[in-house]
C-alpha cells in the first residue's frame, strides 16, 4: 500500500510543517475547540484542488509552471513564480528556525547552529541522494506527524464536547476569529503544494516513459485512480494531524489560560508543565520530523516553478551537472531561508507576510488550474469531470472569500 502512495501523501504531510503547526497551535490555544470545524470543512476543498494539480502533471507530462507558460501571458507566469519563490524562502526560514529551536529545547545549545545544520542536511540530501531513494525517506518521515495524535492521548479530552464543537462551533465572528479562519485556510490550501504534486506526478510519468512503458488508455485510467486515492489519503492524513494539533492545544493550553502562541517551539515549551515531558518530547520531535519533510518540498516546488518558466532542465532524479539551474534554485531558497534567521527581520512578521502572499497568489493559481483542467486543448479526453469541477471552483470561491476577509481585517 505504501508503494502506491507517493506525491499525494508527501504533499499532504508537508502541509503540516512547523509553520503550520504554529498556526494550528495558536488556533487551539486562542479559540479552544471552536476552530476544529475548519480542518473538517477544508478537507474536500483541499482534496479537489490538489487532485486537479496532480491530473495536470500526470496527464500533460508537464509541471504547473510549464502549463501556465503554454496558455497564459508571460507577465502572469513571472509574477506568480516570483511571489512563490519569495513566500517559499520565508517559509523555509520559519521552518528551519522552528527546527533549531525545537532541538535547543531538547538538548540545549545554540538554536542558530542547529538551524544551519538542518538547512545543510536538507540541501545535501536533495542534491546528492537520488530521488527514488530519497522519496522513501520522505514517506517514513510522514510518520513523525503521528506524534501529534499521540499527544492527545496523554491528556484529558472531553470527546463529547469536541464532537459537538465540530458539528456546531461556538465562535464569535470578530477581527481575531476571522484572521484565524483565514490563516487556517491559507495554511491548508497553499500554492507550493499545487506545484509540488504536479511536478512529482510529471516525474513519475517521465520514469515510466524512460522505462519503455507505453501509456495506454487503460493505464491512464489506472493512474487517475491511483492519484485519486493517493490524494484522498494524503490530504486526509494532513487534515487529521491538523485536527489533533488544534485539539491538543485546546485541551491543554487554552484550558490553562495560555492563548498566545506564536511559534511551534513555544507550543512545545508551554505544553511541558501541562501535559508532561512525554507530550513535550513528542511535540518537539514532530516539529523536527515535519521540518525535514517540508523544507525539501518548499525548496523543490520553487525550483520546479522557476526552471519550467525558462525551459531549463529539472528533476530530483538528475545529477547536479545535468540540472545546475534546478539545484541552484533549491540552494538559493534553502540558504536564503537559513540566512534570513541571521537578519533583524522578525520571523513571525515575515511568516505573516508569507501567509498573505500565499493567500494572494493561491487565488489566481487556482483559477488558472481550473481553466487548464477544463480545457480540452490541454487535457485532451481527460478534462476534469463535473463533480471535480464543482469542487475545484467551490474551493476557489472559498479562497476568494478568505482573501477578501483577510484584506478587510488587516
Amino acid at each position: 500500500m505504501l508503494k502506491q502512495l507517493g506525491p499525494g501523501l508527501i504533499t499532504g504531510a508537508a502541509d503540516d510543517d512547523p509553520s503550520g503547526i504554529a498556526t494550528y497551535s495558536q488556533a487551539g490555544a486562542q479559540f479552544g475547540f471552536g476552530m476544529l470545524w475548519t480542518v473538517v470543512f477544508t478537507y474536500p476543498l483541499m482534496t479537489g484542488i490538489q487532485m486537479v494539480s496532480a491530473r495536470l502533471g500526470c496527464l500533460t507530462g508537464r509541471g504547473l509552471a510549464a502549463n501556465i507558460k503554454a496558455q497564459f501571458p508571460k507577465p502572469v507566469l513571472y509574477t506568480i513564480v516570483s511571489l512563490l519563490l519569495l513566500a517559499n524562502t520565508i517559509n523555509i526560514a520559519a521552518d528551519i528556525a522552528a527546527m533549531g529551536e525545537a532541538l535547543r529545547l531538547l538538548l540545549g545549545g545554540s538554536a542558530h547552529i542547529y538551524s544551519v545544520t538542518f538547512g545543510a542536511i536538507c540541501l545535501l540530501l536533495q542534491v546528492f541522494i537520488p530521488y527514488q531513494r530519497y522519496v522513501r525517506f520522505l514517506k517514513w518521515l510522514t510518520l513523525a506527524l503521528l506524534a501529534y495524535v499521540a499527544v492527545v492521548f496523554t491528556v484529558n479530552v472531553p470527546w463529547s464536547q469536541v464532537a459537538s464543537r465540530v458539528i456546531w462551533p461556538e465562535l464569535t465572528l470578530n477581527r481575531e476569529s476571522v484572521m484565524m479562519i483565514v490563516a487556517v485556510f491559507g495554511t491548508t490550501i497553499s500554492p507550493y503544494l499545487f506545484f509540488w504534486q504536479a511536478a512529482q506526478e510529471m516525474e513519475d510519468l517521465r520514469h515510466l516513459h524512460e522505462a519503455g512503458q507505453v501509456i495506454t488508455h487503460e493505464a491512464s485510467r489506472g493512474h487517475l485512480k491511483r492519484i485519486r486515492w493517493d490524494t484522498y489519503i494524503g490530504m486526509g492524513f494532513s487534515n487529521l494531524i491538523a485536527f489533533f494539533i488544534i485539539l491538543s492545544a485546546a485541551a491543554t493550553l487554552n484550558r490553562a489560560g495560555i492563548t498566545d502562541i506564536q511559534t511551534s517551539a513555544q507550543a512545545a515549551e508551554a505544553l511541558r508543565p501541562l501535559a508532561g515531558n512525554f507530550a513535550f518530547l513528542l511535540f518537539s520531535l514532530g516539529i523536527i520530523g515535519t521540518g525535514m519533510l517540508a523544507v525539501p518540498v518548499l525548496a523543490g516546488s520553487a525550483a520546479y516553478a522557476v526552471v519550467e518558466s525558462f525551459d531549463w532542465s529539472s528533476g530530483l532524479d538528475k545529477k547536479l551537472h545535468e540540472a545546475k539551474e534546478f539545484y541552484g534554485i533549491i540552494a538559493f531558497a534553502t540558504v536564503g531561508g537559513v540566512l534570513l534567521n541571521f537578519t533583524p527581520i522578525d520571523p513571525i512578521k515575515a511568516l505573516f507576510w508569507s501567509a498573505v502572499i500565499n493567500g494572494v497568489i493561491a487565488l489566481p493559481i487556482m483559477v488558472v488550474m481550473m481553466l487548464l483542467g477544463s480545457n480540452p486543448e490541454v487535457m485532451g479526453r481527460w478534462v476534469i469531470g463535473k463533480r471535480l469541477r464543482w469542487l475545484g471552483w467551490l474551493a476557489t470561491l472559498v479562497m476568494l472569500i478568505a482573501v477578501v476577509a483577510m484584506i478587510v481585517t488587516i
